[in-house]
């Protein structure tokens, strides 16, 4: 019996909790033009998969593919979109319905209810309700599998919309294949740009068909224009599944056909599914987070699984298993990886501490990836999608190839990524340009000459956000610096640790704030810190006066001392969230996000301010960075469809969230610290990349602990308010003891802070 009762107990016992199964694809796609919750799409892929697939809602060309208020899907695409600023290219669609054929979206378009719809990464299932038919997708880097469920129908039909901006379909019934190409992008391509498809069914067709621009259906086999599509018909019982599987290739069709059959083969819906699936648990699982609340714990593993996704990798392997990639800079096919669809204004911040900390090998990749870039395109990218775009500021490319070298990154031509790094800070001239022939002037540094004389980029010049750029070019002069130390350059590393001063120049100590600068000195007048735009980026004065991340104490100084500084900390919170969106002509999505959620001025739905909470670490107050980041974590972010407090941004929003909740976080590039913050859950474990494993206990952790009262790490008293890279990755056990109360004695010292140029000596 005893034997018996206990096998019994043993089939009752619950199974492993499946991390993935915690991810909530959905988070963040109740979204619009005015209003980001995140701006994200239910993306079914592997992690930096060359191909995501994701279902549409809205309109062909559309940024808006997948929101979360709309009633009816009108097809499941093939999707490259980093963001709906950048928008999607190499898209196509593949949709099933019954009844008279109907192959414009918005005729064919069916209702569809979420409580119909099962929204996980490694796949997506959806009942079209105007047809009774269930659509499944599940995915591998370069391929996926299809499988639709039909009723009994005489006309059951399979759909592929090629999508207009050129493509070509070409139906083959004896291989049961649709071949072709689409040619749609939104910028960043040369003029031989293709995406190359293969869909393969695992049955014959009844009735095979292309349409044209016009939505003219005929029995042509093969059809090329601006807008096309194939639609291939079957006869099916109640109940019956069609499965198709599609690959593609940016080389060529033959490579696409190579793709699907390297990574599907045989393989049937259900394999590739689980193979997916385990794919993601390995990764979720290096973070394994144990915590009562459940919400917690669902919003850390939905950020921790799009922070992920991207950079894409954009590379193929060849007939003979050499790695390849089509040049979205050149056009030529070269040897090597790419990755691409990233802005680094966004990711440098966070996501790429993260690869440098527990992704090496990855990172080292991405790194060779740019060594590529730079050779095909004689650039570093810095927004890239799929090649350089002119979006954004900056040259925040320094500041994530630094911190990778700093932080033990190899693998990777560092002397190349050097010499790219001094171009990008010695000249704008040869730069790329569109194909109307204009500067691409978001890659390198506009008004590096101005920069390089003055210290700053002068306001009155014709250069638009010129005091975001200095503050930005500031930050990647001091990454120049400390990577030319580490390749023993130190004459390069004296220069460029000079110029990582040059923040000072564009602080106005009658106002407190960094301000915009003439070419002759003078200040740009007039004056308002609240002024969205203009000298700045997405975000005003009080924004990015705190962008001086690699020498927090220096603006300490600045500011008057510890005491001012955190009072003008204090004041982002408390000043109402007023705001002059003159420059913009309209309220942009970003000051709406600022304004609604009753924290004053501070704008954590947006990239440059993400690091200030963290800033009192340096002013003698981590209480106060505990209190802040622990009320962003809680009331900012869940794994609900309005989840985010603005654009997610390549996973840099998602990184805040869990850097933030595991209780630490990069502020300062190529240092390889982490400011101490409040830590989320009561236990964290970290499987490092080399095998070791990280500890991380919150005692008496709660919605109400949320202050550190005193920590140890493996043993010993810990009363510094940052970590090191070094030792969190030798592994051991971090304790904190929390409580509801601040503990102002803890790490509060000088001695205590973390790195800064001008640190007491």
């Amino acid at each position: 019996m005893p034997g018996t009762m206990a096998a019994v107990a043993q089939d009752r016992a619950p199974a492993a909790e499946a991390l993935v199964d915690l991810v909530n694809p959905l988070m963040g796609s109740d979204s619009s033009y005015e209003l980001s919750y995140g701006n994200t799409y239910p993306a079914v892929a592997v992690p930096w998969g060359m191909n995501f697939w994701t279902p549409v809602t809205g309109k062909m060309g559309s940024g808006w593919g997948y929101t979360y208020s709309a009633h009816k899907i009108n097809g499941i695409k093939q999707t490259h979109q980093p963001s709906p600023w950048m928008n999607d290219y190499a898209a196509f669609a593949l949709f099933a319905e019954t009844g008279p054929l109907k192959v414009k979206e918005e005729e064919r378009a069916s209702w569809f209810s979420h409580k119909a719809e099962d929204s996980r990464p490694y796949r997506y299932k959806v009942y079209l309700a105007d047809y009774d038919v269930t659509a499944e997708v599940t995915p591998t880097e370069r391929a996926a599998q299809f499988r639709f469920t039909f009723p009994k129908a005489d006309d059951a039909h399979i759909i592929l919309d090629a999508y207009n901006g050129g493509s070509m379909v070409q139906i083959d019934p004896v291989k049961r294949r649709i071949t072709g190409y689409v040619r749609n992008n939104h910028g960043g391509v040369p003029d031989n740009f293709h995406n190359y498809f293969v869909a393969e069914f695992d049955r014959d067709f009844t009735v095979s068909r292309t349409w044209d621009d016009n939505g003219q259906v005929t029995a042509d086999r093969t059809r090329e224009g601006d807008h096309v599509g194939a639609v291939v018909s079957f006869r099916t019982r109640a109940g019956e599944q069609v499965g198709v599987k599609v690959a593609s290739s940016f080389i060529s069709p033959e490579q696409a056909v190579r793709n699907l059959e390297r990574e599907i083969g045989r393989d049937s819906y259900d394999q590739t599914e689980a193979k997916a699936k385990q794919i993601w648990e390995k990764e979720l699982r290096r973070v394994q987070v144990s915590d009562p609340n459940l919400d917690n714990r669902r919003t850390f593993y939905s950020a921790l699984w799009r922070m992920l996704q991207f950079p894409r990798m954009f590379h193929e392997t060849d007939a003979a298993g050499k790695t390849v990639h089509y040049s979205p800079y050149d056009g030529k096919v070269h040897d090597g990886v790419l990755y691409t669809d990233n802005g680094f204004w966004d990711t440098w911040r966070a996501v790429f501490p993260w690869f440098a900390l527990m992704y090496p090998e990855r990172d080292a990749e991405i790194m060779q990836g740019l060594v590529n870039t730079y050779k095909e395109s004689g650039w570093l990218p810095e927004w890239a999608s799929p090649g350089h775009r002119n979006v954004m500021i900056g040259s925040n490319s320094a500041n994530l190839i630094a911190d990778a070298y700093l932080n033990g990154v190899r693998g990777f031509d560092v002397e190349t990524l050097y010499e790219a790094m001094v171009k990008n800070a010695t000249t704008s001239e040869g730069r790329p340009t569109d194909k109307r022939g204009n500067v691409v002037n978001a890659v390198g540094r506009e008004g590096v000459e101005y920069y390089n004389r003055l210290g700053y980029v002068p306001y009155d010049v014709g250069i638009k956000e010129n005091a975001a750029r200095s503050l930005e070019y500031a930050t990647a002069d001091f990454s120049l610096s400390r990577l030319a130390q580490a390749l023993g350059k130190s004459e390069d590393a004296k220069k460029y640790a000079q110029q990582a001063q040059n923040y000072r120049k564009l602080f106005d100590a009658q106002s407190g704030w960094m301000r915009g600068r003439n070419q002759d000195g003078s200040w740009s007048t007039p004056f308002n810190p609240y002024k969205w735009g203009d000298a700045f980026t997405e975000g005003n004065s009080v924004h990015y006066s705190w962008s001086v991340m690699q020498d927090v104490q220096g603006l300490v100084d600045l500011m008057g001392g510890d005491q001012k500084f955190v009072e003008r900390l204090d004041s982002v919170f408390t000043t109402p969230p007023v705001f002059d969106d003159s420059y913009y002509g309209q309220v942009i999505h970003e000051i709406r996000e600022m304004q609604i959620v009753n924290m004053g001025q501070y704008a954590h739905g947006n990239q440059p301010i993400q690091h200030m909470p963290y800033l009192y670490n340096w002013a003698g107050a981590p209480w106060k960075t505990q209190h802040h980041v622990r009320n962003v974590l809680t009331k900012l972010y869940s794994s609900a469809p309005d989840g985010y407090p603005g654009d997610e941004d390549n996973g840099q929003t998602s990184a805040w969230y869990v850097f933030s909740a595991m209780g630490f976080y990069p502020v300062t590039p190529a240092v390889g610290e982490y400011a101490i913050g409040s830590p989320l859950f009561r236990t964290v474990r970290l499987t490092m990349p080399n095998g070791k494993v990280l500890t991380i206990d919150a005692v008496n952790n709660s919605a109400e602990n949320v202050y550190i009262q005193s920590a140890t790490f493996n043993g010993k008293k810990y009363d510094k308010s940052w970590l090191s890279r070094e030792a969190l990755q030798q592994g051991g056990t971090l304790r904190f003891v929390m409580g509801s109360k601040p503990n102002k004695a803890w790490a509060s010292s000088k001695g205590a802070a973390p790195f800064s140029m001008s640190a007491p000596k």
